[in-house]
């Protein structure tokens, strides 16, 4: 019989995967937790890890134990409320038990805290989303490849050695080489056996004879087990990947009617989303556009940082993102997303030029997610009602109240469709 020993070092993440074994058993405990502590968390606030609680009886464990089984009696030093043969009642919940929380009803539980780390956080958060509609399209310049089987070759690197058909080459090479030796000793040998059986030979013939044996042996053996020429190793080769490239217009209203707090969650609806976009999605381009009376292309700094003010005329961005796509973003490689934000104020003599443009511009897109920051229907809502209704798949909209509705609205706009 024999033993296996390992000893190997733990690393540092020894428990890896028991953790992600116990987050999958309860993922369904965390992914409510993390729910409710996103309602007093800062959106903003994604470099930190966070403390999740779920039920303790969750936790539990199956085992097998011998169970007591009959009546037990005990003896408890220093009682002064009961007498023997009286019963005690089993305590409930909360009374005795060991509960965490306080109750007058004699009801409670307790709670398992850990910590997730920021990469824990983000997947969880983002388990669900993705890009709706996202097509690969056929790009005229693609630079991006994989590596695939491209057959064996006799030269390459030790690395990419293939065993099998390396030792199938220095087989065959060995039984070519000694094929005919091979046949000529095992008659030797059968003549040897003959002749020895019958008493026919004398000790020279046999003498011969091994002699003769034992030649074409060194001789098979020189044949050497494995030769440079049998070494074959794996080829690959470079092929092009069709790719899916996305595009993704991040429109924010500025103006005078949109508040400090209006602002403020807007900018935290972006951020996760720019997070999520990041995160998921590698050949994903963001463009971030700000207007008031004017639209204007700005970088990530100073769409979420800088501070604008004006009137509002939702048609300037809508113009902006137009010319944008007609110069860089052809739409047979691009599949093209746009998110806008607003309070849902809108200079009255725009709306017409709005619904223009929107009406040309939605057949060139894949998705246009539209929140707005009010708690009722606002003249821009009105406006891109009838879209929404029109068509259900390609265009969405959805109100902001506070920070606790950023999430459930993304969650709601970018959810996983079904096939």
């Amino acid at each position: 019989m024999g033993y296996l020993i390992d000893r190997r070092q733990n690393s540092k993440n020894k428990s890896a995967v028991n953790r992600q074994r116990f987050m999958h058993r309860h993922h369904q405990e965390i992914r409510r937790s993390l729910t409710e502590k996103l309602k007093t968390r800062s959106i903003t606030d994604t470099d930190t890890s966070e403390t999740v609680k779920i039920p303790t009886k969750k936790t539990a464990e199956p085992t097998f134990h011998h169970g007591r089984g009959g009546q037990v009696e005990k003896i408890y030093p220093g009682n002064q409320e009961f007498d023997a043969g009286d019963q005690i009642a089993r305590p409930e919940g909360g009374q005795g038990g060991g509960g965490k929380q306080a109750s007058d009803q004699g009801e409670g539980q307790d709670e398992f805290a850990f910590e997730i780390s920021q990469q824990e956080f983000l997947d969880l958060l983002f388990e669900d989303l993705e890009l709706p509609n996202l097509t690969r399209k056929t790009l005229a310049h693609n630079d991006e490849f994989k590596r695939v089987r491209a057959g064996f070759s006799t030269s390459g690197s030790p690395a990419n050695v293939s065993i099998i058909r390396t030792m199938r080459a220095a087989s065959a090479r060995r039984i070519a080489l000694s094929a005919g030796k091979r046949s000529e000793l095992r008659a030797l040998l059968k003549e040897r056996d003959l002749l020895e059986q019958e008493g026919l030979a004398d000790d020279d013939t046999l003498h011969e004879l091994d002699e003769k044996i034992i030649a074409l042996r060194e001789r098979i053996n020189r044949v050497p087990f494995i030769d440079d020429f049998d070494l074959r190793y794996h080829q690959t080769i470079r092929q092009p990947v069709p790719r899916s490239k996305a595009v993704m217009f991040c429109v924010m209203d500025v103006s005078g009617s949109m508040d400090q707090s209006d602002k403020d969650l807007s900018k935290r609806f972006f951020i996760l989303l720019y997070l999520f976009l990041n995160r998921h999605y590698e050949h994903t381009e963001v463009v971030f556009v700000r207007h008031h009376t004017k639209a204007a292309e700005v970088d990530e700094q100073e769409f979420f940082y800088s501070r604008e003010t004006g009137g509002t005329v939702v048609s300037s961005a809508l113009n902006l993102v137009q010319e944008i796509i007609t110069e860089r973003f052809p739409l047979n490689e691009w599949n093209v997303y746009v998110a806008q934000a607003s309070d849902g104020d809108n200079w009255p003599d725009d709306g017409h030029k709005c619904e223009k443009l929107l009406t040309g511009l939605l057949p060139q897109l894949q998705y246009y997610a539209y929140v707005e920051i009010s708690n009722q229907d606002k003249p821009l809502w009105q406006t891109y009602a009838p879209y929404q209704q029109q068509h259900p798949s390609l265009f969405a909209m959805q109100h902001i109240t506070g920070p606790e509705d950023i999430y459930p609205v993304l969650r709601d706009l970018f959810k996983k469709q079904a096939a």
